[in-house]
């Protein structure tokens, strides 16, 4: 592989790294606006993902301003935390629903609960989803620095 041929790659790997940036940045600011005007902020746990994702917005200005192992390997730390949050937000919503729906109707079955609880808007169970989605769209931007970094040594 010549030069021009490493260089074209190299510029696309930045292009579509400022890309995913891009989309992970808009998802942060995004979810935390949702997130605060839900006052998602009652009980304890659910401070998890607002505290992420301000976390995360700094860290993320840290790397782009020094672009440093350090601030890669936050960065990975972070991002496992968010995918952790996303399963355990799930986990949160379901014990939550399942909780209401229990009150209304001590007497369901199990399977009728299960579909009450799919089906309930409050609290939504799948909004946790979107901490996963951001946790793996960090990792994509992340990793695409390496791959980056691998492409302009060979």
């Amino acid at each position: 592989m010549d030069a021009q041929q490493t260089s074209v790659g190299s510029d696309r790997i930045e292009l579509l790294r400022r890309w995913i940036l891009g989309v992970l940045v808009l998802g942060l600011i995004g979810t935390i606006t949702e997130l605060v005007l839900l006052e998602h902020y009652e009980k304890p746990l659910q401070l998890v993902p607002v505290g992420l994702i301000a976390v995360s917005i700094v860290v993320l200005v840290w790397h782009a301003m020094k672009g440093d192992a350090a601030s890669r390997r936050t960065l990975v730390v972070l991002m496992t935390l968010f995918v952790l949050a996303g399963f355990a937000g799930f986990v949160a919503h379901f014990v939550g629903s399942a909780e209401f729906q229990l009150e209304l109707d001590p007497e369901m079955d199990k399977w009728e609960l299960l579909e009450k609880v799919m089906r309930a808007k409050a609290p939504p169970l799948l909004a946790p989803g979107m901490m996963l989605q951001l946790g793996l769209l960090g990792f994509a931007y992340v990793y695409s620095a390496s791959r980056a970094a691998r492409s302009e040594i060979t």
